[in-house]
């Protein structure tokens, strides 16, 4: 089993609690980091952070804990895949001593800069127009390390451009249990965790927006008693984890669906009036997600602005 590990650069319109300017993404954010289950797109950790860390900020203690629960309940070993915010040394060497292999891009610094260009120019436009790639074993100790590592250098032509591509990924897989070719296609398999990601970021974004002020005005007219300010950052959390729950139920109705080509399914799930962009109906067929019909045909009773889970 792979666990992949990501941040999320969730932006965010005001100024809530926790929330920051990322000069790296260019805008005001929180950056939560966030964890699935390669092969089946299951969400298995979310944890809210403030906008202005850096992607590494807590992936130490979030990872650990979780890899203590995902072997303890799924599996008895499971491997990690990163991006390249990761790979910092108490992380890397933690991974290690536990016996968990790895697999992450690694920033290109000077000194990785300098070692790639001599091969990319090798491979500059040779042959013109036929596109490739090209993998380059060494070992590499960063500055921050504390000891050499296996990387792997991955130089990808592509088709009409003069000078390829490169970058670097380090692991603790051995030559033996892991080639390079192989290597490679594992970490690419990463789009699909960020497909379920991006899946999730649709519906954060709007629904992260508590901000500790008090309510200056309800339905269009001033509150009879004006409510105190709230823990903002407390409340996005929960609301964070809320909708990651709520993918985790539509995502697992997909699959099942998927299983049975005749299915059909509806339903409506909301958590709280106004906050999050699955209060919202749905409808499945084989042929994808619809809006539920509800909309405009209600049950009896029932509607999708209900404060409810159907």
């Amino acid at each position: 089993m792979t666990v992949d590990v990501d941040g999320l650069a969730v932006e965010v319109h005001g100024h809530q609690e926790g929330s920051a300017y990322n000069g790296h993404y260019g805008v005001r954010m929180y950056h939560p980091i966030v964890a699935s289950m390669a092969e089946t797109g299951d969400l298995l950790d979310v944890r809210l952070r403030e906008g202005n860390v850096h992607s590494a900020s807590g992936a130490l203690e979030f990872i650990s804990q979780l890899l203590e629960r995902v072997e303890k309940q799924v599996c008895e070993v499971a491997a990690v895949r990163m991006d390249a915010g990761f790979p910092e040394e108490k992380l890397l060497s933690m991974l290690e001593e536990r016996g968990t292999p790895y697999v992450a891009r690694v920033r290109n610094t000077a000194p990785l800069k300098q070692e790639a260009a001599l091969w990319r120019f090798l491979h500059s436009g040779v042959p013109q127009g036929q596109p490739g790639t090209f993998l380059y074993e060494s070992e590499y100790q960063a500055q921050c390390w504390s000891r050499a590592r296996r990387v792997v250098l991955v130089v990808s032509q592509r088709e009409d451009e003069l000078f390829p591509h490169a970058f670097w990924l380090v692991t603790s897989w051995t030559k033996e249990q892991m080639p390079a070719e192989a290597l490679l296609t594992h970490y690419r398999q990463r789009g699909t965790a960020e497909g379920h990601f991006g899946e999730l970021m649709d519906v954060l974004a709007p629904a992260l927006s508590s901000a500790a002020r008090p309510k200056s005005n309800y339905q269009g007219q001033p509150p009879v008693r004006r409510s105190v300010s709230i823990e903002a950052f407390a409340n996005n959390e929960v609301r964070l984890l809320l909708n990651a729950l709520a993918y985790n139920l539509v995502h697992a109705a997909h699959v099942l669906l998927e299983h049975r080509p005749r299915a059909k399914a509806g339903g409506c799930a909301v958590f709280a009036s106004g906050c999050s962009r699955w209060r919202r109906g749905y409808w499945y067929t084989p042929g994808g997600w619809c809006w539920y019909w509800a909309r405009s045909r209600p049950l009896s009773g029932a509607s999708c602005g209900a404060s409810s889970a159907r």
